[in-house]
């Protein structure tokens, strides 16, 4: 028996469980956030909440970030507080279909692929007050089922190594270290299958 097509197959079994789970989605956090694409005029929000979420040396800059939103907005997943109208968190990502995750992925809008199969994950940011509520997982997982939905095979993101069982929780499989060096630092490669 084929050992990778064993693993792909496990993989593709866990996270289609996850997101056929009733509690799938939070009903509290769909009352509290409005999850939709991003808006043109969002992205100097996007890239201040990045600025908050991840240290200098690992975040997107602002120029990045206003690329990736003018290039592919269809690919962030905002949640926008109902209350105060301000994102509360995302989750943007760049299709393709190349396999392992690069660090031109960070800097190179140009490698949106629209009908990529797989996407690598960019960014999960939350901004410290929303946090210990589930909006991070809520996020992932809505973007997981909706790219499923699109058709995509697999979900790429490279992770530190204090992050791997939060992503394992949320149907990732760790892959080992990944070739990124983004940032000066060690990540791990992680994949979730959404196709077989």
């Amino acid at each position: 028996m084929d050992h990778k097509k064993t693993r792909k197959e496990a993989g593709y079994t866990k996270t289609q469980a996850l997101s056929e789970k009733d509690d799938f989605t939070d009903e509290n956090l769909s009352e509290r956030f409005v999850f939709r694409n991003i808006l043109p005029e969002e992205a100097d929000q996007a890239a201040r909440i990045e600025e908050i979420c991840f240290p200098p040396n690992e975040a997107c800059s602002e120029r990045m970030m206003r690329e990736r939103v003018a290039k592919a907005p269809e690919m962030f997943l905002v949640a926008v507080d109902r209350q105060s109208g301000k994102i509360a968190g995302f989750l943007n990502g760049l299709p393709t279909d190349e396999c392992i995750f690069r660090d031109a992925f960070f800097t190179d809008a140009e490698l949106y692929a629209p009908e990529g199969k797989n996407v690598m994950l960019l960014g999960l940011d939350v901004l410290p007050e929303y946090r210990g509520q589930g909006l991070a997982r809520e996020i992932m997982f809505r973007y997981l089922r909706r790219e499923r939905e699109r058709g995509r095979e697999s979900v790429i993101l490279t992770c530190l190594d204090s992050k791997v069982k939060m992503y394992e929780k949320m149907g990732f499989q760790d892959r080992g270290m990944a070739q990124s060096s983004w940032g000066g630092e060690q990540w791990h490669e992680m994949n979730c299958v959404l196709e077989v």
